[in-house]
């Protein structure tokens, strides 16, 4: 039987509509919220950061942190619902304002390093064995500010702390090459899966890969994937689409490259993703001129334009497909594939 899919949403994905140019417009959604939200639109999974399942969590006690996480479980199972993953929040505390891992404070890189261990407390707790690294001021504005070789360590010491906070954990790690920091110390797959395979624990090092972080770094996201994927290292997925080399913008699946979306899906559809439980999640945010009233139905269109493009691989004229490459008639190779987007 074909695979079923999973989706899964974080607390972010529905957004006030705040900018670096503006302030929120709609007012924030308590949690509850967000969990009949997911329910509503057939979402299985719930994607935290640590301080979304526990807040305070620097004032907690471990004890406290994971009664809290004890208790986000249960309210997620009440409704069906399951955590996918759990990210240390470290870009948003003062500590991290030149980065967790690879701060030049020292006290700063204990710091982040400790609360990625907590962070590991909240997974295990909510039921969950995936922490989602994304090293989002990993990285320098002025190059000289940092020593590369260093940093690198460094990122590789936070892996490793991870890892051996707990024997099943698993970490996927999130490469952007940019935004908030000007470059990123781990920009993409290749790097992230690098260090992974220098881990303590490399089995246990994956990756997430984010359509518009992708795209930011220059690079095919289907691609991206597809390197991932022959290495059984994608274990989730933020599918959004971005429009050209600017800032990250979040936009419904397949709203600027609607066959980038479709190549995408393929490549997910021909490694059997779906089989292996792992999530599809979109990291899709609502336009800031979004009603409060109708501010999930960013979520609902991507879910249905990810559904569409399922049905569109699947129905493909692969037989074709092949006599096309066969005779490296490439030309009518790709009007076959835009004749069946456009269902003429």
């Amino acid at each position: 039987m074909p695979a079923a899919y999973r989706f899964s949403i974080g607390p972010w994905n529905i957004h006030p509509g705040a900018d670096p140019f503006g302030p929120p417009v709609r007012p924030p959604v308590p949690f509850d919220q967000v969990l009949d939200a997911a329910v509503a639109l057939g979402f299985e999974g719930i994607q935290f950061h640590d301080d979304d399942a526990v807040p305070d969590l620097e004032s907690l006690a471990p004890a406290a942190i994971a009664r809290e996480a004890e208790a986000m479980r249960r309210r997620l199972a009440d409704q069906g619902l399951v955590a996918e993953f759990v990210a240390p929040r470290l870009w948003e505390h003062a500590h991290g304002i030149d980065g967790g891992y690879t701060s030049n404070d020292p006290s700063a890189r204990r710091w982040a390093i400790e609360r990625s261990k907590r962070c590991v407390d909240v997974a295990l707790a909510l039921g969950c064995d995936l922490i989602v690294m994304w090293p989002a001021r990993e990285g320098t504005a002025v190059r000289e500010s940092k020593n590369p070789v260093q940093a690198s360590r460094q990122v590789l010491e936070a892996i490793d702390a991870i890892l051996l906070a707990a024997p099943n954990v698993r970490i996927a790690i999130e490469p952007k090459p940019n935004e908030p920091v000007d470059h990123a110390f781990v920009p993409t797959i290749g790097h992230a899966l690098s260090l992974g395979a220098r881990s303590v624990a490399p089995d246990r090092v994956g990756v997430l890969i984010e359509t518009a972080h992708a795209i930011l770094a220059g690079l095919d996201p289907s691609d991206e994937m597809g390197f991932a994927l022959a290495a059984g290292k994608l274990w989730s997925v933020h599918l959004n689409d971005q429009n050209g080399l600017k800032f990250d913008q979040d936009k419904v699946f397949g709203a600027a490259n609607l066959r980038g979306a479709f190549d995408q899906v393929r490549v997910l559809e021909m490694a059997g993703y779906g089989d292996t439980g792992a999530f599809i999640g979109f990291d899709v945010k609502a336009q800031r001129t979004q009603r409060a009233d109708s501010a999930t139905a960013h979520l609902a269109t991507s879910k249905r334009v990810f559904l569409a493009l399922v049905e569109k691989v699947r129905s493909f004229p692969q037989t074709i497909a092949d006599q096309c490459i066969a005779d490296r008639d490439y030309e009518s190779l790709e009007r076959l594939v835009l004749e069946h987007l456009l269902a003429v």
